[in-house]
């Protein structure tokens, strides 16, 4: 019988397949649709200190393989996630949730990671250094190794659960970064988020998202998502989450291949809703169709040889 559990620093999830921060929500409401324990776990809503309106609409443009966005970090802050929104997912969802994080200073991310570390239902912190979608925060702190390390630094100085630091691809060089990352003290890292990317209403003439730019994600950034998990592999230690277009069963056992431990489904869930359940229902039998027992033991094996 094919072997789909994982685990992720010291924690044991049936199947590595996580739903990504801002395409799940807080769970809750795709609890409407499906049994969500059957997830590995998902990345909650990116969740900043203060509450946050976000950008200017339009925020969503269709592209050919995905899609951009710029909503902007839209979330009710932190407070009100610990008050009213984890309670609600604790009723649906039985299992360690991830939880997203943003910021706009390095304080403000050690404050905000300070609050949920002392929450029971969440297993791991995700640390947001790559937001494209906000000006003066977000991927400011993720194109620079110096102070993606210096936010590093400081949410583990304050948190006693697993941090994982979530990179951008929009950098020359992120082996550097996720180098200086480890070095600070990183637990894990995500890679990678969206894009930086546009489009232009032929009609109008101007950009189609109000905020001009926004992230890119789906199936196109996928070749470009499994070649920086293939790089970041070979020069850290700690485990990587990959994402970036993933939308099969097939795209998972090729995301771990590259080096991911574990990997997040994001655009996908936006397309088709059932996309998770679907994905980890058809694991098994393309693990048996490409002779693959256990998923424990492929992380990295595209390296082999």
């Amino acid at each position: 019988m094919a072997d789909t559990s994982v685990t992720l620093n010291g924690i044991k999830l049936d199947t590595p397949v996580i739903a990504a921060s801002g395409t799940f929500g807080y769970g809750y409401e795709f609890a409407e649709l499906y049994d969500i324990d059957v997830l590995g776990s998902f990345s909650f809503k990116g969740t900043t200190l203060n509450p946050r309106f976000g950008n200017p609409t339009p925020r969503i443009a269709e592209c050919d393989s995905g899609m951009i966005n710029a909503v902007g970090l839209q979330n009710p802050g932190v407070d009100s996630v610990i008050a009213e929104e984890l309670p609600k997912l604790l009723r649906v969802f039985h299992k360690p949730v991830v939880a997203n994080v943003s910021g706009f200073s390095v304080e403000e991310y050690a404050r905000t990671c300070e609050k949920l570390d002392a929450i029971e239902q969440i297993g791991w912190i995700e640390v947001n250094v790559s937001c494209p979608n906000v000006h003066g925060g977000g991927m400011a702190f993720g194109t620079q190794p110096e102070q993606a390390a210096a936010v590093t630094r400081a949410v583990k100085t304050v948190t006693r659960k697993p941090v994982w630091i979530k990179l951008s691809p929009n950098v020359t060089d992120i082996v550097t970064i996720a180098r200086a990352c480890e070095d600070a003290g990183a637990d894990g890292l995500s890679l990678i988020n969206t894009m930086l990317g546009m489009r232009v209403d032929l009609r109008t003439k101007k950009p189609i998202i109000a905020n001009k730019m926004g992230g890119y994600s789906g199936p196109g950034i996928r070749p470009v998502a499994q070649r920086m998990v293939y790089q970041v592999y070979e020069a850290v230690s700690i485990p990587l989450i990959g994402m970036g277009g993933i939308a099969s069963a097939e795209d998972v056992i090729e995301m771990m291949l590259c080096g991911a431990s574990a990997v997040q489904v994001g655009t996908a869930n936006l397309i088709d809703p059932y996309a998770c359940q679907r994905i980890i229902a058809d694991l098994p039998g393309v693990m048996n169709k490409y002779g693959i027992d256990n998923l424990k033991t492929i992380t990295g094996g595209a390296h082999c040889g």
